[in-house]
């Protein structure tokens, strides 16, 4: 089994990943295969199909994975600037060899390495590659790596260098590309999908947002183990913690509940927003399934909170998995 993706110290990049206007090919986009939503194709080999638990492919019977973030065009300076071997070291990344490619009429860079082997256990080193391609109106941030034994060298290259690239998609495309869809918007409208499995909604005239102007709404599916039911409580209290953007949250009310045969977990907090002090009313809704989970993060100034609260529960009652 392989560990979680890479944790990159420039991961704050990952907040404003976003899908930039702008056409951009490659030669080969017609035979790639494309995550849902994502402009990033790969010609994967047989053995790996699209990954449910995020943007890219995993092997079958596990060992490989590749994942494909997307940044803005900017991106791609500082990343590499920062990708120094040393950084990456620091994040469990050893670096043997970084070299320049072109990926179309593209630039692109792309460190080959390894994560070493834990001394105190018995896994063993993971063998990695992260591909950083720099287009005119889009960053993609490639990360792949294998287990000995489970993909070769020249097939994980092969399929991290042969990324093709495609046109922007439109928002409405990118929405219909979710693994949910919304039945009931109750007033919300999208304003952006990240990582091909969550999507950001807000109520208002503006799609780009200051000092909580306006009520947001994110939208997240996760594929993966979901807690038991006796873990859900503090399951969804760290959840709700984690949120680095807000602070001092104290709780209105927090509780689990069954309806319609789908487990359900609700707390409405108050908090304050740190980078404005503003006081703010937060909802976050957690659906359970067997196999994952959907949260729902609502986000309203304290004293916008009449009627929201409701609105965002509209929403989340009429996500429908797909």
């Amino acid at each position: 089994m392989l560990v979680r993706p890479l944790s990159l110290r420039l991961g704050r990049l990952l907040v404003l990943a976003t899908l930039a206007a702008g056409p951009v090919t490659g030669a080969g986009a017609s035979d790639a295969v494309f995550p849902p939503g994502s402009r990033f194709g790969f010609d994967p080999p047989g053995d790996m199909s699209l990954s449910r638990r995020f943007s890219g492919f995993e092997r079958k019977e596990g060992g490989a994975t590749l994942s494909v973030v997307e940044l803005p065009p900017n991106a791609f300076a500082e990343l590499v600037s920062g990708f120094t071997d040393a950084n990456l070291l620091n994040q469990g990344f050893a670096v043997e060899k970084r070299e320049e490619v072109k990926i179309g009429d593209n630039e692109g860079m792309l460190y080959t390495g390894e994560q070493p082997a834990d001394p105190n256990t018995s896994a063993p080193a993971i063998r990695k590659w992260i591909l950083v391609v720099g287009a005119p109106s889009v960053t993609g941030l490639v990360i792949a790596q294998a287990l000995p034994d489970a993909e070769t060298d020249a097939t994980m290259r092969k399929m991290v260098t042969g990324v093709t690239l495609r046109p922007a998609l439109s928002l409405t495309q990118q929405v219909d590309a979710l693994p949910f869809r919304i039945a009931d918007m109750a007033g919300f409208r999208p304003v952006r999908v990240l990582a091909g499995n969550s999507v950001l909604l807000t109520q208002g005239p503006k799609d780009q947002m200051q000092n909580l102007e306006q009520p947001i709404l994110v939208l997240a599916q996760a594929v993966q183990q979901p807690p038991t039911a006796d873990q859900r409580d503090g399951f969804a209290r760290a959840a709700l913690a984690s949120n680095q953007t807000l602070k001092d949250f104290v709780i209105e009310r927090a509780q689990s509940y069954r309806s319609n045969g789908i487990d359900w977990h609700e707390i409405v907090a108050r908090a304050v927003d740190q980078p404005t002090n503003v006081p703010v009313v937060v909802s976050q809704t957690i659906r359970f399934a067997p196999d994952g989970y959907l949260r729902a993060l609502g986000v309203v100034r304290e004293d916008q909170r009449t009627g929201v609260l409701a609105k965002f529960r509209e929403v989340v009652d009429s996500v429908q998995v797909k």
